[in-house]
């Protein structure tokens, strides 16, 4: 009785164990757009998209915990038409130099069981900051049509892109960026 005993409990802390393993997800390229404001010469804010996005997500739910590894193509600004992505590129961006600028986090913050924040090191034009992102929509679920498990969210952060080295046309165009970042990613 008592093996058969120790035998159920190995069993359940190994089942239990296994249950909350992290999980990798891979992230959907065709659902997931980081996008960005500006101000243009104080008359609007221009808002511009980038097409191009890869990496993983890993989440351990039970342990309210995971990490992020996010490459961004900053070729492939979209900024509603050419001249202004070439613009884009040459000026701002420098996408022959820098053609990617990357997020990674390993300090996810829940609250409750919903995902609150995400800190991590962005990379643009070579330069390293810390910065956090406010999750403000945040699900996991079986998707309805790939039939796998995936996960997804909304977040936001503003930084000062003069921190990253970008200073061109500070004051004229704004230093401080709002960036929203839309994403979905697929379990593997």
């Amino acid at each position: 009785m008592k093996c058969t005993l120790i035998a159920l409990s190995l069993s359940v802390a190994a089942l239990t164990s296994a249950m909350a393993a992290p999980e990798t997800y891979t992230i959907d390229p065709n659902h997931t757009f980081p996008t960005f404001e500006v101000n243009h010469l104080g008359y609007s804010i221009q808002r511009g998209r980038f097409d191009k996005t890869s990496g993983t997500i890993t989440l351990d739910l039970a342990a309210k915990a995971g990490s992020a590894d996010i490459t961004i193509q900053t070729g492939s600004i979209d900024m509603g038409f050419d001249e202004w992505n070439k613009h884009m590129d040459e000026k701002f961006f420098n996408v022959e130099k820098f053609p990617t600028m990357t997020f990674k986090s390993s300090k996810f913050k829940f609250k409750g069981d919903t995902l609150a924040e995400v800190a991590g090191d962005l990379t643009l034009l070579g330069v390293s900051k810390p910065v956090t992102l406010k999750v403000d929509v945040f699900k996991c679920a079986p998707h309805p049509m790939l039939k796998k498990d995936a996960c997804g969210a909304n977040a936001t952060t503003t930084i000062k892109r003069s921190d990253f080295g970008m200073g061109a046309y500070i004051p004229m165009v704004g230093d401080e960026i709002k960036i929203a970042f839309g994403i979905e990613a697929i379990k593997n």
